[in-house]
C-alpha cells in the first residue's frame, strides 16, 4: 500500500474542503466543511503520537476521506482532529471487532429497510386490483431516505470511514487481486458512507424513479386490437403486451410463424416506432376499446374513426425528472460527482470510456456482418430492422409456442404452483435435494403487474422473491421464460448472500453478473420442459444466439449513454428537446453499426427500452451480462453445473475482473466472444445445420 505524504494530503483534500458560501444548498445539509488542510495534519499528528507503529496510509486515507464529508454543523477543526483521535481504532482485533458489529447492525437495518420497501410497493409490483393514489405515493417512498443523515448527525458514519476508509477503482483493481476476503469486507463497508446525500434529495430520486416505473408497467398495448390497413386483426383478441418486453418477446416469437409471422413483426415494428416518437395515440394505450392502424396512426371506435391525440411527451419528462433528481445529488458525491460516473465506476465498477470503447469495438466488428448474412440466409429474406431480435439461433424442439404455453399452464396454473416446483428445476439442473431445498425455501413468488422481475432479500432469514406474469388460464410461455430468468437472479441473490464468508461482501461486483446468470437459467428453459431438442450444432447455435444478443443491446447502452451526457450538456432540456435529440442519437447509432447489416437507414428503433426511463444507465449491464454468460458458459461446459454455480457466486463482490479470473481463470473480455463466434458463423454458413 502506498504511503500518503502530509503534503499529497493536503492537496488532495484542500479542493474538497473549500465550499464557498454561494455553493450552500437550501436544505439543511451544508456542504460547507469546517475541517482544513491544517487540522487533517494535526488528527494524522495525533494519531501517530498515540501509535508510534500506525498505518499510516490507511489512517491519512480515512482522514481525508472523513473532512471531505465534515460539515460545519458537526463541529470545528478541533472537534474534527479529536474525533479522529478519539474514534480511530489501531489493534486489529478491535478493529475485526468493529466489523463484526457494523456488519451486524447494518444487516438488520438494510434487511428490514428492504422489508418495508418490499411491502410499500406491493400494490404496485403484484398483480390485484388497480393501485390507488396512496398506493402509487407510498410506492415512492424511500424508507432508507434519512438512514445516512442519521449516520453522519450520530457520526457513526465517521467512525466507519476514519476505520475503514474506502478505495478508487484503480486501487481496487491494482490491490484486490491479492486482498483476502476480510480485506475485501472491509473495502466493502468502508464504501456504505463515501457520499452523504441529503435526505430530501433521495425522497426526490425515489419519487422520480417510482413515477418512471408507474409509467412503465401502465403502458401496455391491446394487441387484439391493431388492424392493418384493410382492417384485419393479426394478435388474439386478449393479447395484451407491456412495452417494450411484451412487444420485444412477441416479435421474437414470431420468427416461428411461416405463416403471417413476418406480417406480425412488421406490425408491432410499427408499433415501436410510434411509441418512440410519441406519435402513438393517448386514446390506444392501455385501452381494448378501440381499434388502431398504427402504419396509418388512425383510431376507430364502434367502426367510425375518431380524432386521437398522440400522446404528450410523457416519456422524455419522464427521464427529464430523472436526470434532475440525479443531478441534484452529484454535488454531494465528491468521488463520483456526475451520476454518469456514480454508475459505471461507483456501481458497474468500469469506466464510463471503457464501456464505450469495448461495446463500439463489438458493433463494429466484421464478425456482425458475418452473422448477420448467415441469418439472412437462414430467413430467405433481406434483413428488417427488427431482425435486431431474432431470436432464430436458440435451439428449438419445433413445438409452437401454442403448444409450450399449454405445457406451462398445465404444470404452473397459479405463482403458488411454479413455487412449488423450484426444488425440482433445480434438482434436475443438478443441485442436490438438499441444497434445492435450502435455497429454494428462501425465495417467494408473486404474479406480477409489470413484465417481472427479482427483489432479492437483503438480510438472512428473509426470502428473495420472484415476480413474472400469470395470467387467468395458468402461467404461459412468455410467462415462464421470464420466470426462469427471474429464478436465476433469485439464485444468485440467495447464494451471494447467505453463502458468503462477510456480510458486507454479499451480491455481485456488479448487475451484469446477476443477469449473466438469470441468461444461464433463461436458456435451459425448454430442456427443463423436456422439449429442448438434441441438434448436434447446440453449441455453435448457442454462441452465436449469445452474440447477436450482445449486439442488439449494446446499441441500446451506447444510446443510454449517449443520451445522458447529452442531458449534462443541456440540463435546462424541455421534454420535446429532449425527443429530438434522443432520436437524433438513436438514428446516428443506428446508421453508425446497424443500417449496414440491417438496412432501415435513420431507424429510431434503439430508443425503445423502457430501461431508459426506469432503469436510468442500467441498461449497459445487460451486453456486459451477455459477455460474462458467454464465458460462464464456455467455463460450465464438461463440469458440474450445480457446484460451479455454487463456488462462482459464493466469491461475493468483489470489482469485476478479480471475480471473473476467480470465477473462470479470465477477464471480462469480447474478443473470446467474437473469435467463438466466427468459427460458429463459418461452421453453420458452410451449411452444415438446418435452418429454423
Amino acid at each position: 500500500m502506498k504511503l500518503v505524504t502530509l503534503t499529497c494530503l493536503a492537496a488532495i483534500a484542500a479542493p474538497l474542503l473549500s465550499c464557498s458560501s454561494s455553493s450552500r444548498s437550501a436544505h439543511d445539509d451544508d456542504p460547507t466543511m469546517s475541517a482544513n488542510p491544517l487540522a487533517i495534519a494535526q488528527a494524522l499528528d495525533s494519531l501517530k503520537a498515540r501509535h508510534p507503529r500506525i498505518d499510516e496510509a490507511r489512517a491519512a486515507k480515512g482522514i481525508a476521506q472523513a473532512a471531505a464529508l465534515w460539515r460545519t454543523s458537526d463541529g470545528n477543526a478541533a472537534h474534527f482532529v479529536a474525533f479522529c483521535a478519539n474514534e480511530y481504532v489501531h489493534d486489529e482485533a478491535e478493529r475485526q471487532a468493529l466489523f463484526a458489529k457494523l456488519s451486524d447492525k447494518l444487516e438488520a437495518v438494510w434487511g428490514y429497510f428492504n422489508i418495508i420497501d418490499l411491502k410499500l410497493k406491493q400494490a404496485r409490483d403484484e398483480a390485484g386490483d388497480e393501485p390507488t393514489k396512496i398506493d402509487m405515493e407510498m410506492a415512492g417512498y424511500d424508507v432508507a431516505a434519512h438512514f445516512n443523515d442519521d449516520m453522519f448527525a450520530s457520526k457513526v458514519a465517521f467512525t466507519v470511514i476514519i476505520n475503514f476508509p474506502s478505495y478508487s477503482l484503480s486501487e481496487k483493481r491494482e490491490q484486490g487481486e491479492s486482498w483476502s476476503a476480510l480485506q475485501w469486507g472491509y473495502a466493502r463497508l468502508g464504501e456504505v458512507f463515501a457520499t452523504r446525500i441529503p435526505a430530501a434529495l433521495k425522497l426526490a430520486t425515489a419519487k422520480a424513479n417510482a413515477a418512471a416505473e408507474a409509467y412503465v408497467s401502465r403502458y401496455n398495448i391491446a394487441m387484439g386490437g391493431l388492424r392493418s390497413e384493410a382492417g384485419e386483426s393479426l394478435f388474439p383478441a386478449d393479447m395484451l403486451l407491456i412495452s417494450h418486453w411484451g412487444l420485444r418477446d412477441e416479435l421474437k416469437a414470431c420468427y416461428a410463424d411461416a405463416q403471417r409471422g413476418l406480417e406480425k413483426q412488421r406490425m408491432i415494428y410499427a408499433v415501436m416506432e410510434r411509441i418512440v416518437e410519441q406519435q402513438i395515440p393517448a386514446k390506444v394505450v392501455n385501452n381494448a376499446g378501440v381499434e388502431w392502424r398504427p402504419y396509418s396512426n388512425k383510431v376507430f371506435e364502434n367502426g367510425k374513426e375518431v380524432v386521437a391525440p398522440p400522446e404528450p411527451d410523457t416519456r422524455y419528462d419522464m427521464l427529464l425528472r430523472t436526470f434532475g433528481a440525479q443531478r441534484a445529488e452529484d454535488r454531494y458525491t465528491p468521488q463520483h460527482p456526475t451520476y454518469i460516473r456514480r454508475a459505471f465506476e461507483g456501481d458497474m465498477e468500469f469506466s464510463v470510456e471503457e464501456v464505450k470503447g469495448m461495446y463500439t469495438r463489438f458493433v463494429s466488428s466484421e464478425v456482425v456482418a458475418e452473422v448477420g448474412r448467415l441469418i439472412a440466409q437462414r430467413l430467405g429474406r433481406p434483413l428488417e430492422a427488427f431482425d435486431i431480435w431474432y431470436d432464430g439461433f436458440k435451439v428449438r424442439s419445433g413445438v409452437p409456442e401454442e403448444a409450450l404455453s399449454a405445457q406451462t399452464a398445465a404444470l404452473y396454473p397459479t405463482a403458488a404452483h411454479f413455487e412449488r416446483g423450484l426444488p425440482d428445476i433445480l434438482r434436475r439442473l443438478g443441485f442436490s435435494a438438499a441444497d434445492a431445498q435450502r435455497i429454494c425455501d428462501k425465495v417467494e413468488v408473486d404474479a406480477s403487474r409489470g413484465a417481472g422481475h427479482a427483489w432479492g432479500a437483503m438480510m438472512r432469514g428473509d426470502k428473495a422473491h420472484l415476480r413474472t406474469r400469470v395470467a387467468a388460464g395458468g402461467m404461459d410461455y412468455k410467462g415462464y421464460n421470464i420466470a426462469m430468468h427471474e429464478f436465476g437472479h433469485n439464485v444468485e441473490q440467495t447464494i451471494s448472500l447467505h453463502d458468503v464468508e462477510y456480510y458486507t461482501m454479499s451480491g455481485v461486483p456488479n448487475t451484469a453478473f446477476t443477469e449473466a446468470l438469470a441468461f444461464v437459467f433463461q436458456k435451459r428453459d425448454l430442456d427443463l420442459l423436456g422439449v429442448g431438442g438434441t441438434n448436434p450444432d447446440k453449441t455453435h447455435l448457442n454462441a452465436l444466439d449469445i452474440f447477436w444478443g450482445c449486439y442488439e443491446i449494446m446499441g441500446v447502452s451506447l444510446v443510454d449513454i449517449a443520451v445522458w451526457e447529452w442531458l449534462y450538456a443541456h440540463p435546462a432540456a424541455t421534454p420535446a428537446q429532449l425527443r429530438e435529440s434522443v432520436l437524433r442519437i438513436a438514428r446516428e447509432v443506428w446508421n453508425a453499426y446497424y443500417a449496414p447489416v440491417l438496412g432501415n437507414p435513420d431507424s429510431p428503433i434503439l430508443a425503445i427500452y423502457s430501461h431508459m426511463l426506469s432503469y436510468p444507465l442500467y441498461l449497459s449491464c445487460y451486453p456486459m451480462g451477455h459477455l460474462v454468460e458467454f464465458q460462464l458458459e464456455e467455463h460450465l461446459r464438461g463440469k458440474n453445473f450445480a457446484d460451479e454455480v455454487l463456488r462462482i457466486y459464493r466469491l461475493g463482490r468483489l470489482t469485476p475482473q478479480v471475480w471473473m479470473k476467480r470465477a473462470t481463470g479470465g477477464e471480462v473480455s469480447i474478443e473470446h466472444t467474437l473469435k467463438v463466434a466466427e468459427n460458429a458463423v463459418k461452421r453453420l454458413s458452410a451449411g452444415q445445420t438446418a435452418g429454423l
